[in-house]
């Protein structure tokens, strides 16, 4: 052996060493190591696995007949954490998938999953690129359907961290659709894209027939490759595949990277918000669209969407609520509701990919999906603070006080 590669082998064998001795040392054994464990061995080990007396079998049988069975991922997120309970109360049965990664605090991920095994949803701890879990669930519960909500999220984080964001975004859609196109019966899969996916656009209201070659962030070029893959495994595989481009979404349960959730905990606790400026001192815009409304296309794509067998369908729609606001305005409602005024700073616009304005063209998700969004701004964020004022009602938790987003 030359000692190359001596010195090599020497610093494998160290590193198999410590990386046994950190696992070694999660002792003891914490509910999803176990649960991760027992799963890979075969699909009887996911069915004998869970919580509280819920198993995943319970969980993903449907519970009226010809309901349908149904994958969420990202059920620790805000549009899974809402859709789930919506299919789940109309008789579906529903297994839900997260990673809970850390981006936000993962205290609040975990609260979301917990409310939802209350109602007796169940949530597999797996990250997407976890191709045998994947495999493996879907052998249990035979999904006629995946609702593939789960992504690594945020426009600017990307700039920080950007290989999560290929990791989870691209790895983790062809992970999610390599089991889905071995199945006997292949599911029905809808997925999250984005309003990003349009990037320097300038056209509005945004179409889905819109030319979305110009990404101005890596989240969006993410996004837009999500859609790219889906034309894909449908060409190939003959998987019926719709994306959902969502328009800036808040509500209750949401993410506090987002404007609402950020700006109000700014707010409370008395630090500046910041309003980012385009040319000119021109003011940013969003079509800032309410969750329930959301989780109504969401269920109208699953309810749509055609059989996985070829020639399967390939949609993609615009789910937004078509009225776009300045974000001052938006802060101008948070103060009302909360009772407090915000301390506003007006900077430029940083190079972290966020746009001038969205606006969604939303004819053709309102003509084939039934889609109709109705909650105004003002109507969804006296909701949102309503909600937010009783979950914090004895102050922010730790987690929240130290969360900062980009």
């Amino acid at each position: 052996m030359t000692h190359q590669k001596a010195v090599f082998a020497l610093v494998l064998f160290a590193g198999v060493l410590v990386y046994w001795m950190a696992v070694s040392s999660l002792t003891p054994e914490s509910p999803l190591l176990k649960q991760n464990r027992e799963l890979r061995s075969n699909s009887t080990g996911l069915r004998n696995i869970g919580y509280g007396g819920l198993t995943a079998a319970e969980s993903c049988r449907p519970k009226v007949p010809g309901g349908k069975t149904v994958l969420v991922t990202g059920t620790g997120g805000f549009i899974g954490y809402h859709t789930a309970q919506v299919l789940q109360q109309r008789g579906d049965g529903v297994l839900g998938l997260d990673n809970f990664n850390a981006y936000y605090p993962i205290s609040l991920k975990r609260a979301r999953a917990a409310e939802l095994e209350r109602k007796g949803i169940w949530t597999l701890g797996a990250d997407l690129n976890d191709e045998e879990a994947i495999r493996a669930a879907m052998e249990l519960c035979q999904f006629t359907h995946v609702l593939h909500l789960a992504a690594q999220a945020g426009v600017r984080w990307a700039t920080k961290d950007p290989h999560s964001y290929v990791a989870s975004n691209v790895g983790g859609m062809v992970s999610l659709l390599e089991a889905a196109k071995d199945q006997r019966s292949k599911p029905r899969i809808v997925y999250a894209s984005s309003s990003s996916v349009y990037g320097l656009n300038t056209k509005v209201p945004f179409s889905e027939q819109d030319v979305v070659d110009r990404p101005a962030s890596l989240y969006a070029a993410t996004k837009k490759a999500d859609e790219m893959i889906a034309h894909t495994y449908n060409h190939v595989h003959g998987l019926a595949l719709t994306g959902l481009r969502f328009f800036t979404v808040y509500g209750p349960h949401g993410r506090p990277d987002m404007a609402a959730f950020a700006f109000a905990n700014k707010i409370t606790k008395g630090e500046t918000v910041r309003i980012f400026q385009g040319p000119g001192g021109s003011e940013l815009e969003r079509d800032f669209t309410y969750i329930d409304d959301i989780v109504q296309g969401c269920i109208g794509a699953v309810d749509h969407i055609g059989p996985s067998v070829k020639p399967a369908p390939l949609k993609v729609y615009n789910l937004g609520n078509r009225q776009p606001h300045k974000v001052s305005e938006f802060v101008d409602l948070l103060e009302r509701y909360l009772g407090k005024k915000a301390k506003r700073e007006y900077v430029p616009l940083p190079a972290t990919g966020d746009v001038l304005k969205t606006h969604a063209d939303i004819s053709l998700a309102r003509a084939e999906l039934g889609y109709d969004p109705k909650t105004s701004l003002d109507e969804g964020l006296r909701r949102f603070v309503e909600w937010y004022k009783d979950y914090y009602k004895s102050g922010l938790d730790a987690d929240m006080l130290a969360y900062q987003p980009l």
